[in-house]
Formats: C-alpha cells, sequence, structure tokens
C-alpha cells in the first residue's frame, strides 16, 4: 500500500487501496511517530469518511491518545483548530478534489505545520510498511467533541473591511464549502447553490480548477447581479472564482491582486507564488512595493517556505490562498473576505481590476499521461538547452519572451505542463511544438 503515500497527504480509493484497516495501521504509524498525546480529527462528507474515522480514532485512542473531535469541518477549520486548541496534532479526513470513491488523510503537528514528504510522511510509511508500531497504551484515550467553527468566524471578521454590501454567488458543491462560507461576515450576500451535503457529489466534481465545474456558477452569475462567484472544492481549502460577468478568473490573479491589497498595509513584506504562476505576479507584487520569491507547489511545501521567510500571503494555481494571519496555513473564507474588501472599496468590479494582471498569454494547466516521464524529461532538456533551466519543480524552463514548467503530479499519475508567452501566436507555437515532443512518448 505505499503508493497511498503522496508528497504531501496520503489518498487512496476507498475499499481497494484505502480501509478502516489500512487506516487503523496509519493511525497507529502516526502516534508512533510523533508520540502525540492529543490530535483534533475532523472529516469531510464522504459516506466513508466515517468508517474511516472510527478506524482512526480506535488506532489513536489504543495508543492512549486523547481526540478531539471536530465533526464534519473544512481543512482550514481542522487547521483552525489544531492551532487554537491545546491539541499536538491535526488529521483531517479528506481527499479534497479527487472523485467521491477516494479518501486520505492530511496530517499535521503542532501548530498545523504540515507532515509532507520531507518532513515525516516518509518515517510515517515507513513504520506503517515495517509494522514498528509503539505499545498500546494501558489507558484509552478519550474522546471529546469540540466546535471550532465560532472562534474561526471571529478570526475571520477581523480582516473585515467591507465598505458596501457585497453579493456573490457560492457554488458549495454539496462538501464542505457548506462548513466554510459559515465563517463569512453578515456583510457579505451569500447566494448559496449545491448547499446540501451529499459526499457523492451528485452535480459537478468539487473541483473548481476544471472549467466545466464552473458551468452552473458561470450561468448563475449571468442570470443576476453579482460581484461575483466562488465555487469550492471537496475539503473547501480551494477554491475557483469567476467575474460579474461569469468569466473565469485565474487564480494566480487572484493572487497578485490580493498581494496588492495586503502590501498596502506592510509595505515590503514577501509575498509567496508558486512557480506555475503568471510572470505577471512577480512584476505586480514588486511594483507594489513587496518581495515576490517563487516557490514549488504543494502545501506542505509553500507553509514551511511561508514560515521560512515570514511571508504574509501565498497563492497556488490551483486555488489554495495562505495567510501568515491565519498561521501560515490556507482559508478560503479569509480570501472571499480579502477579495470582497477589494471589490467594496473600488469604482471598478472585478472585471476590470484583473485587466491589468494579465498581461500575458497563458495555456492553463495541462494534464498527460505518460507511463515514464524520465525521457519526457531528457528530450525537453536537450531541446531547450539554450534557455535559462530551473529543477525547483519539475522543470521550467524561461526565455525573454515565453517560458514553460512540466512537473509529475504529486497526487495522480499524470505530468501537467503551463506554457506562458507574449503573443497569442507565440502561445499557439509553443504549445503544439511541446507537446509534439512530449506525445512521443506516450
Amino acid at each position: 500500500m505505499a503508493g497511498i503515500f503522496k508528497a504531501y497527504d496520503i489518498r487512496g480509493i476507498y475499499g481497494e487501496t484505502l480501509t478502516p484497516e489500512i487506516v487503523y495501521k496509519i493511525g497507529r504509524a502516526f502516534v508512533t511517530f510523533l508520540k502525540c498525546q492529543k490530535v483534533v480529527v475532523g472529516r469531510d462528507i464522504r459516506p466513508h469518511s466515517e468508517p474511516i474515522f472510527n478506524a482512526l480514532v480506535d488506532a489513536l485512542t489504543l495508543h492512549g491518545v486523547d481526540v478531539l473531535d471536530i465533526g464534519l469541518c473544512s481543512t482550514p477549520l481542522n487547521y483552525f483548530a489544531t492551532v487554537t486548541s491545546d491539541a499536538d496534532a491535526g488529521i483531517m479526513i479528506t481527499a479534497s478534489h479527487n472523485p467521491p470513491q477516494w479518501n486520505g488523510l492530511k496530517l499535521s503537528r503542532k501548530g498545523a505545520i504540515p507532515v509532507g514528504s520531507d518532513s515525516g510522511l516518509q518515517d510515517i510509511e515507513r513504520i506503517f510498511m515495517n509494522n514498528s508500531f509503539a505499545p498500546l497504551a494501558s489507558r484509552r484515550g478519550k474522546i471529546e467533541t469540540f466546535d471550532p467553527l465560532p472562534s474561526y468566524t471571529a478570526h475571520i471578521a477581523k480582516s473585515c473591511r467591507i465598505t458596501r454590501p457585497v453579493r456573490i454567488a457560492v457554488d458549495m458543491a454539496n462538501a464542505m464549502g457548506i462548513v466554510e462560507r459559515k465563517a463569512l461576515p453578515p456583510a457579505i450576500n451569500v447566494v448559496a447553490m449545491f448547499d446540501e451535503f451529499d459526499g457523492t457529489f451528485p452535480n459537478h466534481e468539487a473541483n473548481p480548477i476544471k472549467p466545466e465545474t464552473l458551468r452552473a456558477l458561470q450561468e448563475k452569475v449571468r442570470s443576476d447581479s453579482f460581484d461575483f462567484g466562488v465555487a469550492f472544492d471537496g475539503d473547501a481549502d480551494r477554491i475557483g472564482i469567476v467575474d460579474e460577468k461569469g468569466t473565469i478568473v485565474r487564480p494566480d490573479a487572484i493572487t497578485a491582486l490580493i498581494a496588492m491589497s495586503l502590501l498596502k498595509e506592510e509595505k515590503g513584506a514577501t509575498i509567496l507564488y508558486d512557480l506555475r504562476s503568471s510572470r505577471a505576479v512577480r512584476e505586480i507584487v514588486e511594483e507594489s512595493g513587496g518581495h515576490a520569491i517563487k516557490c514549488r507547489v504543494g502545501h506542505a511545501f509553500i507553509k514551511k517556505q511561508m514560515r521560512e521567510t515570514n511571508a504574509i500571503f501565498a497563492g497556488e494555481l490551483s486555488g489554495h490562498y495562505y495567510f501568515r494571519e491565519n498561521f501560515f496555513t490556507e482559508s478560503t473564507a479569509l480570501a472571499i473576505v480579502c477579495l470582497a474588501n477589494i471589490v467594496s472599496s473600488s469604482d471598478k468590479p472585478l472585471s476590470e481590476l484583473v485587466k491589468n494582471i494579465t498581461r500575458y498569454f497563458t495555456s492553463g494547466e495541462i494534464n498527460l499521461t505518460i507511463k515514464n516521464p524520465s525521457p519526457v524529461f531528457d528530450a525537453l532538456k536537450n531541446k531547450y538547452a539554450d534557455g535559462q533551466l530551473s529543477f525547483l519543480d519539475g522543470m521550467t524552463v524561461e526565455y525573454s519572451d515565453w517560458w514553460f514548467n512540466l512537473r509529475a503530479s504529486n497526487t495522480e499519475p499524470l505530468i501537467r505542463l503551463n506554457v506562458e508567452a507574449n503573443t497569442n501566436a507565440l502561445l499557439q507555437k509553443k504549445v503544439d511544438e511541446l507537446l509534439g515532443i512530449i506525445r512521443q512518448f506516450s
């Protein structure tokens, strides 16, 4: 079952690669590695999250660990509870944006610091594979229910600077956005879509990075008067945004927009952006008096770098938004509040606000199934040896008028290609050129 241990979480298909028995062993390995005494445990709405919860809590309590059960929750709420309670670790049961047959675990230590591949997950996997668990305790741990939502709501409200009512359409995807939405302040008028829990995701896949999952939201926004629209993923740690016209706004444009706003309050602060983001993000951060740092993809890596650099904010092309004021973790509620603050204080709609940010032509993320990625990377490295090459995450090649990044997915058997160019004609030429090379190896 080693394949379920990913770069920054654990994921598998329930009943096949992830079962209650496997989760029980993971729970034992988690306690053996972290030697924790009290753990926050929350879960998403997938039908199998409850049997996974039961198996996990059984393992924890048999090791004498006390459990703070926060029930159905968003991943941001789980992180908040882990930080603000007296727990010394946290576990969120979710497979995020994956289809409903998947489930998994996101692990964190005290302070909601992620347990990723380079910060303990490989050790937990080794303990799991070798069955080298610590002995069970003589005293069984206690289970206590706990509701962190009121405190989280008050925490989010502190960032509200809304100067006029803001009306937004919000697609909950029948998932944990239903909980995260509750933290939004009353100044945001929410018109809810798909706001009844259903872990089979009957209306559409809970993955706003896929344009097709945003169609219902786009239609809703176009049918009435809204400032913008929001779509949550399955565990509500990512969002997709559409403007007042129903046009999809790229997440890196939202990163730049929020960064500009935050830098007005803290000049010279550090902003992180993932390496798939447009060059415009760096340019705008620097124009706004900030210090921009490119980072690799993945929440465990980004949070670590945020702490190291004391960055006030970070954004990913996948729609994750991280805030120092939220303990260097994601908060989609806080991202929505920041965007509402910006829109409410401007005489321009969101579509106008992002015009200056969309300076270049981008491919969007192109996903390709390749059995053996290594020859692909070798071929591209040779072909573009005259460019500026870097290997922070996969391979990035930069020229003065275009660049691309190719990386293997950390969660799926795919390679992901992002291309950006100064003109649309050059973009299309380079995308076709790159795909022609890559598909020789498919």
